[in-house]
């Protein structure tokens, strides 16, 4: 089953992101100053989510935790709510 994290995004309200088949979450490389945390999938996509500085790895954390919690929930609820530590300016698929 399908499973997508609803996440908040300023100016745009909450935007769906796949919990499925995800094999990577990373933030940049300094952790001190990252702006964005990366989602990769098994099919090669990547998902970036651009956000306001994150201390140490909350971001990265936040979006990990959200992808378990999501995937350990019955096959009837498809959409996880997902609050993160910091805000979403935007998301982007590449």
């Amino acid at each position: 089953m399908e499973k997508f994290l609803s996440i908040p995004v300023t100016s745009a309200g909450n935007q769906l992101v796949s919990a499925t088949n995800v094999i990577l979450v990373e933030a940049a490389a300094d952790s001190a100053t990252a702006v964005t945390t990366l989602i990769t999938y098994s099919g090669g996509k990547v998902v970036t989510l651009t956000h306001a500085a994150q201390v140490a790895f909350s971001m990265r954390d936040a979006i990990q935790d959200a992808i378990v919690n999501a995937l350990g929930t019955s096959w009837t609820n498809v959409v996880f709510p997902t609050s993160v530590p910091q805000a979403v300016s935007d998301i982007d698929v590449a």
